[in-house]
């Protein structure tokens, strides 16, 4: 985990990334058209308000767009004990032998060894149950690994997409419905695994993607499959005493060559999404192709790949507020934020978006 921050212009505590936001302007439910929501635009000397379908016109031939392609995985599930008391699991990851490691929410943890009894989806026979191994990954985890079962012998990913429910992040009052299963998952998502929709890639609808094809622009996919704790508020005003979740990413060699193919030819590289900056900056920091990754990116991170970021409004005192004000400059990106708020952008995972510019790209006029 980074827990220094050079190059910082001065030290940043947690209070610095608070701000007050109208509850009415947390988006409940999508635009009605992926490419309809509103984008923010910072390319320009001032914020330019504009429509995300009008995206082509401020890319170049050249660019290259790298989206993250994980699917998420219908993770939440309803249960009760033995003794009748109510539950719910958030499963974070399968593990495989059917075993998974999930948040559990309860009264009072059962004792391991504990089968419980689980909700199945209506007109369904299935005997859905989870039986508790422990802790995962070892006795101070914060997740529990349990076996996911039924007598037929399904395993985890046909259980969840039978009986699951789209874990919709806290914010979101309603139940998921249909319409979540549709509009909270990207139009590409391929590798199941996320419990968090990559949310800047929701923008997105196929007639988007032909029409940024048809200009020149290159397309690339990542996978980061998102966890819970990108809602996990952090609890430190010291950000260097943050302990920063773990996440599995992989970087597929083609998207590798494309990226060295991009630098080639002096075109940009458009991060879609926080989870594809992770991504792409956890692999140039480290080497490390596929695996999990902890970074923690923060005002003074030095970008080694990024060149711009597309990506929705986020949370007060959020890791993701550190990160865009890392990457295009914690008072530049306050002022965008009180703009967004006046002209009453919508906020959070069904929200509005924005384009931003590298600060160093910005700066030096070369965007």
């Amino acid at each position: 985990m980074l827990t220094s921050f050079p190059g910082a212009t001065r030290a940043f505590t947690l209070s610095d990334f608070d701000f007050v936001l109208p509850e009415a302007l947390i988006a409940q439910h999508p635009a009605p058209e992926r490419s309809g929501s509103r984008l923010l635009d910072d390319a320009n000397t001032t914020p330019t308000d504009r429509i995300f379908r009008e995206l082509p016109s401020l890319l170049n031939p050249g660019d290259l767009l790298v989206f993250n392609d994980t699917k998420v995985i219908k993770a939440r599930l309803f249960g009760e004990k033995p003794t009748g008391g109510k539950l719910e699991l958030l499963i974070e990851r399968v593990l495989g032998g059917n075993q998974v490691a999930a948040h559990m929410r309860v009264s009072k943890k059962p004792e391991v060894g504990t089968t419980l009894a689980l909700t199945g989806a209506p007109g369904t026979h299935d005997k859905l149950r989870a039986t508790l191994l422990g802790r995962w990954p070892d006795a101070d985890g914060a997740l529990f690994r349990f076996v996911l079962s039924n007598d037929a012998g399904d395993d985890p990913h046909t259980l969840m997409e039978r009986h699951g429910h789209v874990p919709l992040p806290p914010y979101i009052t309603h139940t998921d419905s249909a319409e979540d299963a549709a509009r909270y998952q990207t139009v590409f998502a391929k590798n199941p695994g996320a419990v968090a929709a990559p949310t800047a890639a929701l923008h997105f609808d196929n007639a988007l993607l032909a029409a940024i094809d048809a200009i020149g622009v290159q397309r690339a996919h990542v996978t980061l499959h998102v966890g819970a704790g990108t809602f996990q508020p952090v609890k430190t005003e010291n950000l260097a005493e943050h302990q920063m979740h773990s996440e599995w990413y992989d970087v597929p060699l083609a998207t590798q060559q494309a990226i060295v193919d991009c630098r080639a030819r002096g075109g940009r590289i458009v991060a879609v999404g926080t989870t594809t900056v992770r991504t792409l900056e956890a692999w140039a920091q480290t080497g490390q192709v596929t695996g999990d990754t902890h970074i923690f990116i923060t005002p003074g991170f030095n970008f080694q790949l990024v060149d711009l970021l597309i990506t929705n409004f986020h949370l007060p005192k959020s890791t993701l507020m550190m990160l865009v004000s890392a990457f295009a400059g914690y008072e530049h990106i306050m002022a965008l934020y009180a703009h967004a708020i006046h002209e009453q952008y919508r906020f959070f995972s069904y929200g509005d978006s924005m384009l931003l510019t590298r600060q160093q790209v910005r700066v030096s006029g070369k965007s």
